[in-house]
């Protein structure tokens, strides 16, 4: 291996590990507000890239009539409830949505995109409403196996609705730089700043907003926060949509540089997770860096042995969750 060819591993693995971090940021919401392992989030990005991709090729999505049907399922959830009003706040987002790509310019790239985002961020806090929220009591490995059972949902939907066949999305830009014998592709900059750039927009959001403050009570303190009057279900709505919109944003990136089929989200996504184990599913730093070591091994892997990339990359939980272990016992003796 030369220095190009290193450094050109090392860019891969970067830009993919921005990818990661970004997953692994909307597990780790997700899980400290509501204990859920959000297993779907890889299936929402695979859905979000497809749903792109259609767009840009001038198709209506069939996400998007999947996303009203939830709609109108969350509807007579709230009504069955007996919250006639609140069941209306359902209708508005899909309805705008709807309209927005039946008479839009769907096909347009800079359209595309950001309509993309809006048919798949609304699935956040639908599936936490219909499936996750009566459920929000129940022990972790219930949640677990909800997840799990939503995830081959999911996958199935996807399948129905776009096909076996994988699909690509236009690049945000197609531009190159030449940086000594390394060549930077521009499309893999403006992965690294958009997921920079959103990290530091969700630190703002976690540290100036209410809203952001409120998701902080209710991780650290979940008892404490409803005894102040935090709402626990919009708590855990807000996190769920966070995450579809993290995970969303991660699909239309990463569809830009290689094909994702409706099946390829999860393994994408048990990445992202990896990522945030060894953040130990509380430290988003440490998760960070998770995310890039995920990334360069698994790029390094693919030069040195393609065939045993994702064992490499897997492997690495087994010295973290034996860390984890050694830690946990460690405080439990000494309290």
């Amino acid at each position: 291996m030369n220095l190009f060819v290193l450094l050109t591993l090392l860019q891969d693995g970067l830009t993919t590990g921005a990818i990661y971090l970004l997953l692994a940021v909307g597990l780790l919401i997700v899980f400290s507000v509501t204990r859920v392992i959000f297993v779907p989030q890889g299936d929402l990005l695979a859905l979000a890239a497809l749903t792109v991709a259609q767009l840009e090729a001038g198709s209506v999505p069939g996400t998007l009539w999947l996303l009203d049907a939830l709609a109108v399922l969350a509807v007579l959830a709230d009504l069955l409830a007996g919250s006639r009003w609140r069941a209306l706040r359902w209708l508005p987002v899909p309805a705008l949505v709807t309209l927005a790509t039946l008479f839009g310019p769907r096909a347009a790239a800079w359209y595309a995109m950001p309509l993309g985002l809006a048919i798949i961020t609304p699935f956040g806090p639908l599936l936490w409403r219909l499936v996750f929220r009566r459920a929000a009591g129940a022990t972790m490995l219930t949640l677990l196996i909800l997840a799990m059972a939503l995830h081959f949902v999911l996958e199935g939907a996807g399948m129905v609705l776009f096909g076996p066949d994988g699909a690509a999305t236009a690049p945000l830009t197609e531009a190159a730089f030449a940086v000594g014998p390394l060549t930077l592709s521009g499309q893999s900059l403006a992965v690294v700043g958009l997921c920079a750039a959103l990290v530091a927009l969700l630190r703002w959001f976690f540290g100036a907003t209410i809203e952001g403050k409120a998701l902080r009570a209710a991780a650290s303190d979940r008892l404490g926060a409803r005894l102040v009057g935090i709402d626990a279900a919009r708590s855990g709505g807000l996190a769920f949509a966070l995450a579809a919109f993290v995970a969303a944003l991660s699909g239309v990136l990463i569809a830009a540089l290689t094909p994702i089929g409706y099946d390829t989200g999860f393994a994408i996504g048990l990445k992202g997770f990896v990522a945030a184990i060894v953040g130990g599913l509380v430290s988003y730093p440490a998760a960070a860096a998770g995310a890039v070591l995920v990334g360069v091994l698994e790029s390094l892997g693919s030069f040195w042995a393609s065939a045993y990339r994702d064992v490499i990359v897997y492997a690495l939980l087994v010295p973290v969750l034996l860390l984890l272990s050694w830690r946990g016992r460690r405080a439990g003796e000494e309290t």
